[in-house]
């Protein structure tokens, strides 16, 4: 059995409610998301799938310490140094070029010029950039930028991988070409990832694992295992197999939508 290295116990966040006190927070404010208790292993991919407003990128910001819940306890992984972010706008900075965006965390960390300069070079080859770390941010396409920003968050050799829709404005060749990157740096890496997108493809093409959140408040309604092979390319995206996860989590949004609703559809 894979080794858990984060835990979450009763995890919810409120909108609106005093700080103070987590008890007025329940009453008082907006329950936004959970209760949420899921446990998150090692060298695992885990998608978070969802409807619009259901606290996907919340639980994703919880989970990596930029948000306090509300209630709950996260356990396992404390390391923030050793966790990496990638959002969905890369957040480059304009009047730095490439190499010395990816060295950022480095300077921060205080890490000597030789090391920021070891480690730049390597993440850059792995994410095809070494040719373009003297040119500027907007010297690149869209696709060029989210590596950069992979880059930056590979930099720091972390073993928590956090992405929030990274690819979503992407087009459709290019996001499927860097899944099948992100997957394979991941597994190469033995770390444990957790992908938050809104779509159902992509979840079930990158992770091993997938949790659905129902609307508002976001609470996990189903998970999935995915039956797919640990190497995915092309050939996994045709596969019937494929299609039929698809085909479930489909399903399953469209009954939580109509019960949302009151079953209306």
């Amino acid at each position: 059995m894979q080794d858990t290295v984060l835990s979450l116990e009763d995890i919810c966040f409120t909108y609106g409610a005093p700080a103070s006190s987590y008890d007025a927070a329940a009453r008082a404010g907006t329950l936004a998301l959970g209760p949420v208790s899921q446990n998150f292993r090692k060298s695992e991919i885990t998608a978070i799938i969802g409807p619009s407003g259901c606290g996907k990128s919340t639980l994703l910001r919880i989970i990596g310490g930029l948000r306090k819940p509300s209630q709950g306890k996260i356990t396992g992984h404390h390391d923030n140094a050793k966790t990496g972010f990638v959002f969905q706008d890369p957040t480059l900075l304009a009047w730095q070029n490439i190499r010395d965006n990816v060295c950022l965390p480095m300077q921060l960390a205080g890490l000597s010029k030789a090391e920021q300069a070891s480690r730049a070079q390597k993440v850059l080859e792995l994410v095809g950039l070494e040719t373009w770390q003297d040119s500027m941010p907007r010297q690149l396409s869209g696709g060029m930028k989210m590596r950069v920003s992979l880059a930056r968050a590979l930099v720091g050799e972390p073993n928590l991988l956090l992405f929030d829709e990274p690819f979503a404005a992407l087009d459709e060749l290019t996001r499927n070409r860097l899944d099948e990157e992100l997957r394979q740096i991941i597994m190469d890496r033995k770390a444990t990832g957790i992908f938050v997108t809104h779509s159902l493809s992509e979840s079930v093409f990158l992770a091993d694992r997938i949790l659905v959140l129902s609307h508002r408040p976001g609470r996990i309604i189903f998970e999935l295992e995915v039956e797919g092979p640990d190497q995915r390319d092309a050939d996994w995206r045709r596969a019937p197999r494929f299609h039929e996860h698809c085909a479930q989590l489909s399903e399953l949004m469209t009954q939580d939508s109509r019960e949302f609703n009151g079953g209306q559809s």
